[in-house]
């Protein structure tokens, strides 16, 4: 498999809510990961953040993801991918009780690809426009 292949086969587990049962196969053991948005503050292994999203699903089962690009970097073996996340909270979890209110939130993921599994993904995400929009915060 392409480096290509392999990040985007992980993007699509990730972002159905797989978790790291679905995700793993696709990375390092110790893989790791970054995001400065306060939402996923002290995240900081690939393990974590796939669980963290599987929990989406639990409080907002509709969600999805559209993906708007994808790029490549075979010279330094990354791949980025652009996609807009939606979702409706309407089940029990999260930081408040279910609001009705729905999503629509850009994000990037920026994948570092070692020995054909990923060893670091970075997401770039602003948390808070989201978190308004769901009415979590004012």
């Amino acid at each position: 498999m392409t480096n290509k292949e392999i990040a985007l086969d992980f993007f699509k587990e990730c972002e159905e809510g797989k978790g790291w049962a679905g995700c793993q196969e696709y990375c390092a053991p110790d893989a790791t990961f970054s995001c400065q948005a306060e939402a996923l503050e002290g995240v900081d292994t690939l393990e974590a953040y796939t669980d963290w999203m599987q929990g989406l699903y639990e409080y907002m089962p509709n969600a999805g993801y559209e993906t708007k690009s994808i790029s490549t970097n075979e010279d330094v073996s990354h791949v980025s991918v652009y996609a807009v996340f939606t979702g409706t909270h309407t089940h029990e979890g999260g930081p408040v009780p279910p609001t009705g209110k729905s999503v629509r939130t850009d994000y990037v993921y920026v994948m570092e690809l070692s020995g054909g599994r990923i060893s670091h993904l970075t997401k770039i995400w602003n948390s808070a426009e989201a978190f308004k929009q769901a009415g979590w915060v004012d």
